[in-house]
């Protein structure tokens, strides 16, 4: 397959300063990365399919050092991250997996040692669809202070024959959390779990 076609990029990043309580000491910054491109498989049936992961790789790794950047530029600031796909009406749900392998391959490269699992979604839709990317601790799937997600989404995309995908990153718990469980100050960080 050639390398992937992109139409547009789109990065936003957002600041919590408090949700309704005190002001935080520091706020949390919230980070999304889009990348609007041509699904190949778009309109046709395809048996095979998995292919494109691998082409999909460089796009990944861009999409996340470009998403660190934003966020402030330092790799040990990333505290959560999260991915997914929208794929255009034309595709079938099938090709916004193929963001799962690139998608988290790309955030623990860029970040050096993430041991999480990268907590993801997909659905097909138009263009304004919008999804609520999960976001989990970078290096423990059970810190629940770090359980959040951030709604993504880009007016005029995907097109018929379009893959959105995205990536997520946050500097930090949801502000205010408070709901007990294994905190990131205690991550052992062995297993991606605990």
């Amino acid at each position: 397959m050639p390398e992937p076609k992109v139409r547009k990029f789109l990065s936003v990043v957002e600041e919590v300063m408090h949700e309704g309580g005190p002001v935080a000491e520091t706020p949390l910054k919230r980070g999304a990365i889009l990348a609007v491109i041509e699904n190949p498989y778009a309109g046709k049936y395809h048996e095979d399919i998995s292919a494109f992961m691998k082409d999909l790789e460089p796009l990944g790794l861009e999409m996340a050092n470009r998403l660190i950047a934003a966020l402030g530029g330092d790799k040990d600031d990333i505290q959560g991250y999260g991915k997914g796909a929208i794929v255009g009406q034309a595709g079938e749900l099938e090709h916004g997996a193929l963001w799962h392998a690139p998608g988290g391959y790309a955030m623990r490269a860029a970040l050096g040692d993430a041991k999480a699992i990268v907590p993801s979604t997909k659905k097909v839709g138009g263009p304004g669809t919008r999804l609520d990317v999960p976001v989990a601790h970078v290096n423990a799937s059970y810190v629940r202070s770090h359980f959040d997600a951030m709604e993504v989404g880009i007016p005029d995309a995907p097109r018929a024959n379009e893959i959105v995908l995205s990536l997520v990153m946050t500097t930090g718990a949801r502000i205010h959390a408070r709901v007990g469980g294994l905190k990131a100050d205690d991550v052992k960080g062995e297993d991606g779990l605990r």
